[in-house]
């Protein structure tokens, strides 16, 4: 047998060759290297191959426009079918409708378009083919997860999406993935650097030419393509949308397609005759200042009554407290702009008033227009009425950039899960609910009067495992034949039961402070269960439930409502008429042209000239929302024996950190009265503070700062732009880490 000798390395001679390199040596070697790569690529082009090969690659390039064609068909056929991920969908969708699936292959064959400009023109192609597979993979990935497709909105919250990436994937799919990723970028490497290139004359200005042209052709073709009813401009339900009229088609809408178009008609006229000339921005109220009650919304991750589920059986009801609240309290249907994510976006709905259907495709306000702009809503609309407006949700601050868009939606505080001692939390890692109650009541406190709260839960958030993962569930779940499905179902309404729980533990809360008060139970969206409308006795993927509890004597009045509508809804019984959307709700909700000039208002107000704000003005101009509605606070540092420090004091959370002169310190949480700091050093003068702090070192709010001297610690004068500053920073931070 052969032995294999391994030469040991020659590492002195390395280095002495590397002290001895000269310029000349460097310029010797690179172009020595390039001759060898000429002399390579020389001997490929007359190699027998090649030459046997020319006459077939003539005719490619002569041909190579329908081969381009025929490869979008090729690309377009896979992307379907890692999207539906089923090759007979993938068939019958191909079969079923081919207009619509040469349109979408025309779409990818326009980018191909682009290898006219570059000699390189294979690696060009294989690029643009990984570019379309890839999109499609995370498509296909994405729909496992839950029932909202990629879209390009998914990009402006790709931030947030990395902050919850333990959620979604365990350790092994992670790996896979970074395994995936860097072979898939080696690979990459390797055809750029083995590709030949194009050996004809360069054409660039007629390609050039081409390019526009084709693009030129594309928004022709989807006019074209509109008009005839091939596709729609409009995805009443983007997971359906999907499926009908293909993924690149849908991807691209989503892309371009943002904000509300200006509607036909939008004029100055038109919009004082929809506002009644400016009175539906009034802002009154036929109760007294003492018969006004608290209003509470409480959004509830992923929750609908598991019991509308036709096939699905429980050891007992797993919503007690909610079934009991359905029976005596107004409730029915709760219409959501999403199924299965897109928590945001009803939240959007409801504190605006404003429909999701006149946005673009996939879209986020959160993430666009809200998060830049001031825009009215529930909070500015109660507070115009001497309300105290709070936010509450038991997650992250920077999610969904929710911090400035309270900010900007007129909030008076929010208190993310920076500002909780979140001591539970669910096998998947959620902050469980109940930790919402005494923060809620905190809240509450901080005004005299009648207090709007806004709360959003998270406890039952997906991804939800189809492995068994609780020990002794209250609620066991069957009617399910499949065990990894049942384990899912098993996990989610063991959770529903928990968040049942926090609903009694809230009213009983409420009702302690003995506050006339209306209290809005209800679902964001149904959960990630790959459920068909077929599944639900109500027939309809996009209805969770709502209740409205009071304890002021509110006549039940069951009803399905929309989550765009029950804000008004809810000011209406309590003769508040106040915000410019939930007025033109309560008035036009039954007349014609509702819709229409519904997306008018919404037009006008976020996109238009605001013509309805001329008489009385724009409700809110800048935002005044302070984070959290308590300061940390330090009462004595004290040096350890071991050298190490452990600063004392109260209201410390476990995003609590430690700044010495205005430099974060590696800060461990022992519990809400202490902090040490195991790596960090103190000398006389030095500035010492703890912060609140959220994802890419967001500083949401920050304690009194103290001087440390003689082993004591010396208040410092309070900076009145001490939390301002803070908000400021914390928008800074989070811009940057987006762009």
């Amino acid at each position: 047998m052969k032995r294999i000798h391994i030469r040991k390395p020659d590492i002195k001679g390395f280095f002495v060759k590397v002290r001895h390199l000269k310029k000349e040596d460097i310029k010797r070697h690179f172009k020595e290297k390039k001759e060898r790569r000429q002399k390579i690529l020389e001997e490929r082009r007359n190699s027998k191959t090649a030459k046997m090969l020319q006459p077939v690659y003539k005719w490619m390039n002569r041909l190579s426009l329908p081969l381009h064609f025929l490869l979008a068909c090729v690309i377009n056929f896979l992307i379907e079918l890692i999207s539906r991920l089923s090759f007979f969908e993938a068939w019958d969708y191909m079969v079923g409708t081919p207009l619509v699936f040469l349109y979408n292959a025309f779409l990818i064959f326009a980018t191909f378009s682009i290898v006219y400009l570059v000699r390189r023109r294979t690696f060009a192609r294989i690029l643009l083919s990984v570019f379309w597979l890839f999109l499609g993979i995370c498509n296909g990935y994405l729909l496992t997860k839950r029932v909202t497709p990629f879209n390009a909105q998914d990009l402006k919250v790709l931030s947030d999406a990395l902050e919850l990436t333990n959620n979604y994937f365990n350790t092994f799919e992670l790996a896979m993935i970074s395994i995936g990723v860097v072979a898939l970028v080696l690979w990459i490497v390797s055809m750029w650097r083995r590709g030949g290139q194009f050996t004809g004359k360069m054409h660039r200005i007629i390609a050039l030419v081409g390019v526009v042209a084709s693009f030129a052709l594309c928004i022709v073709l989807t006019n074209v393509a509109v008009d005839r009813r091939v596709i729609s401009n409009y995805f009443g339900n983007i997971a359906f949308a999907y499926e009908d009229y293909g993924f690149p088609y849908c991807f691209s809408a989503s892309l371009f397609n943002t904000g509300i178009n200006e509607p036909a008609g939008y004029s100055k006229e038109m919009m004082a005759q929809i506002s009644n000339n400016g009175e539906i921005t009034k802002s009154e109220t036929g109760r007294s200042e003492d018969e006004l009650p608290n209003i509470m919304f409480v959004q509830l991750e992923s929750f609908f009554d598991p019991t509308e589920v036709e096939w699905l059986r429980f050891s007992e009801d797993p919503i007690p407290n909610l079934r009991k609240l359905f029976s005596e309290y107004s409730t029915g249907y709760f219409k959501v702009p999403s199924v299965g994510a897109g928590t945001a976006n009803t939240e959007f709905e409801v504190l605006t008033g404003m429909s999701m259907r006149f946005f673009g495709p996939g879209e986020y306000p959160y993430k666009t227009y809200a998060k830049t702009k001031v825009l009215e809503s529930a909070a500015t609309a109660l507070t115009s009425l001497g309300y105290g407006a709070e936010a509450l949700h038991n997650n992250g601050g920077n999610f969904y950039s929710r911090a400035q868009v309270f900010n900007h939606m007129g909030f008076d505080h929010y208190t993310s899960k920076e500002f909780m001692n979140i001591l539970q939390t669910t096998p998947k890692g959620w902050a469980t609910d109940d930790i919402l109650v005494p923060n809620i009541m905190e809240s509450m406190d901080t005004t005299e009067g009648q207090d709007f709260v806004f709360t959003i839960s998270v406890q039952g958030h997906g991804d939800y495992p189809t492995e068994p993962t609780l020990e002794n569930p209250e609620i066991i779940v069957s009617g399910v034949e499949d065990e990894g499905k049942r384990n899912a179902w098993e996990y989610y309404v063991n959770e529903v039961h928990e968040m049942d729980k926090f609903v009694g533990e809230l009213i009983e809360a409420v009702e302690s402070r003995n506050e006339p008060t209306v209290l809005v139970f209800y679902g964001d969206h149904l959960p990630t269960m790959d459920l068909k409308a077929k599944d639900l006795k109500s027939k309809y993927l996009y209805n969770t439930n709502y209740v409205i509890w009071d304890n002021i004597g509110l006549k039940k009045q069951d009803g399905n409502i929309a989550a765009y509508q029950i804000m008004a809804d809810v000011f209406e019984r309590l003769d508040i008429h106040s915000g410019t959307v939930f007025n033109y709700h309560q008035e036009r909700r039954q007349t014609k042209n509702y819709l229409a000039d519904l997306e008018l208002l919404q037009y006008d107000i976020m996109y238009g000239k605001q013509y309805v704000y001329e008489e009385s003005g724009a409700p809110i101009t800048e935002g005044h929302m302070v984070m959290g509605v308590k300061d940390a606070h330090i009462t004595d540092l004290v040096s350890q024996s071991d050298g190490t420090y452990s600063v004392y004091g109260d209201n410390f959370t476990k995003q609590s950190k430690v700044y010495i002169n205005g430099e974060k310190q590696t800060t461990k949480f022992l519990n809400n009265t202490r902090l040490d700091l195991r790596e960090s050093e103190l000398n006389d003068g030095d500035t010492v503070m703890v912060a609140q702090v959220g994802s890419s070192n967001t500083i949401f709010r920050t304690s009194k700062t103290y001087e440390y001297r003689d082993g004591k610690l010396t208040e410092l004068p309070d900076d009145p732009n001490a939390v301002e500053n803070g908000r400021q920073a914390f928008v800074s931070t989070e811009e940057e880490q987006e762009e």
